[in-house]
């Protein structure tokens, strides 16, 4: 799943990044090392501009709440639970099928959060003896390629709608709530980029750290997954394909992340081991 990420890139470097012909400098957003759900993201998308007369599509960046809101929904109570769509059956739910052939977005990010609960907690509390058992944080980000020290951006599938407050008058700024939702797939097998860095006993795979993993689209598939005139459900699904395994890496770090009031660079620092002991 993803339930918390990073997103330190700024507007600016997103848009050159992502092709992107329009955005707001007042609607960028700072950095931010703990993305939670009901928070607003950057997200990139293909869209006609607001009010004008070309319908021809643009590649945005605009600001989006984290937690997708179906149109049909009378409340937007909803959207804290639909902070992710299974891209296995993302064609099919009544949330998420329209968006899917017409609202597709990309959003940015350094990398997620994933936690492992240690054998030894796990025992506790299948004992009795431990209610909330600790666990162990994972940053889980795409490894440097071709030779470069920075990491690539990490594009994570989404959709996004939009959800009409009635209760507010036409005029008023939050009449409209924009929302998104990331595509999950099943978490990859495949040896991880720094596995032999890992401390003894540590993951070898993202499935070893959680069943499921944020769907990453590589640079190849942004255009055809972003362009609204795409709208045949088959040919969508297969842009779902998960990429090619061994492009992630992923490393414990500080527990500090698990308190979504905590922010800034360090809560990505690589522990030198995880803060629990054997957590496989």
């Amino acid at each position: 799943m993803c339930g918390r990420y990073a997103a330190s890139r700024g507007a600016e470097d997103l848009a050159r990044l992502f092709e992107v012909a329009k955005w707001e400098p007042e609607e960028a957003l700072a950095a931010d090392w703990n993305v939670a759900p009901t928070k607003r993201v950057h997200a990139v998308l293909d869209r006609p501009l607001k009010g004008s007369a070309e319908p021809r599509p643009v590649r945005q960046l605009r600001p989006l709440k984290w937690g997708l809101v179906p149109g049909w929904a009378k409340t937007p109570d909803m959207g804290v639970k639909m902070i992710n769509a299974r891209a296995e059956t993302v064609h099919e739910k009544p949330a998420y099928r329209r968006p899917f052939v017409a609202r597709r977005c990309l959003l940015p990010a350094d990398g997620y959060y994933e936690w492992v609960t240690a054998e030894g907690e796990l025992k506790l509390e299948q004992e009795g003896r431990r209610k909330r058992p600790r666990k162990q944080p994972y940053f889980i980000s795409p490894a440097p390629r071709d030779g470069s020290d920075e990491a690539p951006v990490m594009a994570m599938a989404g959709l996004y709608e939009f959800w009409r407050d009635k209760t507010l008058p036409d005029d008023h700024p939050q009449a409209w709530w924009a929302t998104c939702t990331v595509l999950t797939t099943a978490a990859e097998t495949t040896p991880l980029a720094n596995a032999g860095e890992l401390s003894e006993g540590g993951p070898g795979s993202l499935a070893d750290i959680h069943p499921r993993m944020p769907l990453m689209l590589t640079p190849d598939r942004w255009d055809a997954w972003l362009d609204p005139s795409h709208t045949d459900s088959e040919q969508l699904r297969a842009l779902l394909a998960p990429p090619p395994g061994g492009l992630m890496r992923a490393h414990p770090v500080s527990t500090d992340v698990s308190n979504v009031r905590n922010n800034g660079p360090h809560l990505v620092k690589e522990l030198p081991a995880p803060e629990e002991e054997t957590l496989f």
